[in-house]
């Protein structure tokens, strides 16, 4: 596990980075935290980093949005109005499970019994208008990241 503090969304784009520097397909990124926590900011690092560009949007109202790059595609989920084992399927969710896409699942506290095991959980806590506490667990490739 791996504690982090970013002090603006700068910051937190350049933490999503070095993260999606260290993905690969098959990845599952499963994010706990409230309304304007940083989910969405930190995607875009991760998307950047990843080497899709930052060009990320919130997929809140799409349910999904999916970013497509030569080798390795990001599949961003919101999950907020998700409450159920059949909601969840008429997302698509499954079909999107590969190893040439890393997902990333906002609001996965929703779908938590349906995560699958090796998920890498993010969780945020705004703690100011700009500071966030984020924790990288469940993946040993990150301790090392950020020192």
């Amino acid at each position: 596990m791996k504690e982090i503090i970013t002090h603006s969304p700068e910051e937190t784009i350049e933490l999503g980075e070095k993260i999606g520097k260290r993905l690969k397909g098959g990845d599952m990124i499963a994010y706990v935290g409230g309304l304007g926590c940083g989910k969405t900011t930190i995607t875009r690092g991760i998307s950047a980093g990843l080497g899709l560009g930052d060009n990320v949007y919130s997929p809140t109202f799409a349910l999904v949005n999916e970013y497509r790059g030569r080798d390795i595609s990001l599949v961003h989920f919101d999950m907020y109005r998700i409450l159920s084992a059949d909601d969840l399927e008429t997302t698509g969710f499954f079909d999107y499970i590969s190893d040439d896409s890393v997902i990333a699942v906002e609001w996965s506290e929703n779908i938590k019994d349906e995560l699958p095991d090796g998920a890498i959980t993010i969780s945020f806590e705004r703690i100011d208008d700009n500071t966030r506490k984020i924790i990288i667990d469940g993946d040993e490739r990150f301790d090392d990241t950020f020192d």
